[in-house]
């Protein structure tokens, strides 16, 4: 058919019908299929059933970024017959919400208590816009007072990530302070003991212990798949004789601060070794008087760790804040 013909074709008003309901059939057919193709991103965390009513969500394994919303850890919901328990708040507002919104999606139930683990940004700075929701934020009394010494930098290091995302995120600290080694409460129902067992990562850092199903979620105590950060704040000393007391409770599941629900065989291989190592061998460089240099030169391949996410941004500059750490005494 020539294009003249195919034209006067058309001007059949029958046919110009047909023609226009078979474009938008086509078009009703294409739309899905855009919309379905943008939602194809990859999600900020994926959940992880760890027994019945608790999940893990876990987080990238890389840095902060405003693609993650700084979500680059592992968070912990619980439910309850009265709520949900979400464990850590994010690091922002936005971040809260997504927490919350996952939150619900999994117990079809609105979160009720948020428990922080620690004082790093990512654990702690979404907690005004749950209090908003409705929920009450519990902390131990050490992991606030952490909280209060760092807020001002770690709202600014989350500003600096975040950007506008970060909106209008204010530091907001837990009104429910339980204290001691071991500090006892009932949520719905439910028994749940916050441990302090030493400062870690940061100080303050603080563990959430399920008696009942010996569930552990650990915060920044224990780190997999990726190689733990001795920041400034961290005492690496301090770090491995929390980590020992942890698995001295012999979990049945460990939910890491960062990485996946593991076993403690796991986290022994991928924290406390690591611990151990640099530990170690910082504290016979320090001895003799050696350097940090000497240390670096014995310690900066670790072969038995080079396997683990961030191994080559991270395993130096751990090796030299824990010299200096070993070398101050501590």
């Amino acid at each position: 058919m020539n294009a003249a013909l195919f034209v006067s074709w058309l001007r059949s008003d029958f046919l110009r019908a047909v023609v226009l309901v078979l474009l938008a059939l086509l078009l009703a057919q294409a739309l899905p299929l855009r919309a379905q193709m943008s939602d194809k991103s990859p999600a900020l965390l994926r959940s992880v059933a760890v027994a019945p009513g608790v999940w893990a969500l876990v987080g990238s394994l890389g840095g902060a970024s405003r693609d993650n919303h700084a979500l680059n850890a592992t968070y912990g919901v619980v439910a309850t017959p009265e709520g949900a328990i979400l464990i850590d708040s994010g690091a922002s507002a936005q971040g809260a919400t997504l927490l919350a919104g996952m939150a619900q999606q999994l117990t079809g139930q609105p979160v009720r208590w948020v428990i922080n683990t620690g004082s790093q940004h990512h654990r702690w700075l979404g907690n005004e816009a749950l209090r908003k929701s409705g929920a009450q934020v519990i902390a131990h009394a050490r992991t606030v007072q952490g909280q209060r010494k760092l807020a001002d930098t770690k709202t600014l290091e989350a500003r600096a990530v975040l950007g506008e995302q970060f909106g209008a995120t204010q530091p907001a600290f837990a009104e429910r302070m339980p204290d001691g080694e071991r500090a006892a409460l009932t949520l719905g129902g439910l028994r749940i003991e916050l441990l302090d067992l030493g400062d870690a990562h940061f100080p303050g850092d603080t563990v959430v212990w399920l008696p009942a199903s010996r569930i552990a979620f650990a915060g920044d105590v224990v780190y997999v798949e990726r190689l733990l950060s001795i920041a400034p704040e961290s005492n690496p000393s301090a770090w491995l004789r929390a980590f020992d007391r942890l698995v001295a409770l012999a979990p049945a599941h460990v939910v890491p601060g960062h990485g996946a629900p593991t076993s403690v065989a796991t986290a022994q291989a991928h924290t406390g070794a690591y611990l151990r190592t640099v530990t170690a061998g910082v504290a016979r460089h320090a001895k003799e008087m050696a350097g940090v240099d000497a240390a670096l030169n014995e310690l900066g391949s670790a072969p038995a760790f080079a396997h683990l996410a961030n191994f080559e941004l991270l395993h130096r500059a751990n090796v030299n804040r824990a010299y200096l750490r070993a070398e101050a005494g501590e």
